[in-house]
């Protein structure tokens, strides 16, 4: 009695999807790479283009049990003030520092400041992305390379096997354990 196929367990579409798993995995973790090049791109058109200003920083805040600060500025431009904050990734200045920035003159609550920073959290959702492609890609590599055939002169060569060794006497002792069949 023949037991019916599962097309869905063949050895292509499962190589296949090893590869749509490391194309995924790869996608994953260029997306902040690319992201963050696009936004030092727009950082240094800003500081090309923007309306220069002065920021004030009139508070800190710490988050997640003191391992996130945000600085939140005050500035004005063309006679209305804003408000916004901006992550300290690298640097975080005190309360009351001013901060020269430049503004994007469509966006007024668009800007970057002196020290390369752009305003609110950008590329948050990018990061945590490119983590989990990583992630897909240390499953994905060795599931792939698991799937691919390798010429023949690239396998590992084992030594052949003896069955039996003569013993003195006449009998033959067996040198490997032979496995047994549950």
């Amino acid at each position: 009695m023949r037991l019916p196929t599962r097309p869905w367990r063949s050895p292509a579409l499962t190589t296949l999807g090893c590869v749509l798993l490391l194309v995924a995995g790869g996608a994953l973790l260029w997306l902040p790479f690319h992201t963050q090049n696009a936004l030092d791109d727009w950082a240094v058109d800003l500081r090309a283009h923007g309306v220069p200003a002065r920021a004030q920083v009139h508070d800190l805040v710490t988050k997640r049990g003191g391992t996130s600060k945000t600085m939140h500025f005050r500035y004005a431009v063309d006679g209305r003030t804003y408000e916004r904050e901006v992550a300290c990734v690298e640097v975080c200045r005190s309360i009351g520092d001013e901060v020269p920035i430049w503004v994007n003159r469509t966006d007024p609550g668009d800007f970057v400041t002196d020290f390369g920073q752009l305003s609110g959290h950008r590329g948050r959702l990018q990061g945590g992305l490119g983590a989990a492609g990583f992630m897909l890609l240390v499953v994905a590599i060795p599931l792939t390379l698991s799937r691919l055939r390798l010429p023949s002169r690239l396998r590992r060569r084992t030594p052949p096997r003896r069955s039996a060794a003569p013993v003195p006497g006449g009998t033959v002792r067996i040198r490997h354990k032979r496995k047994r069949r549950r």
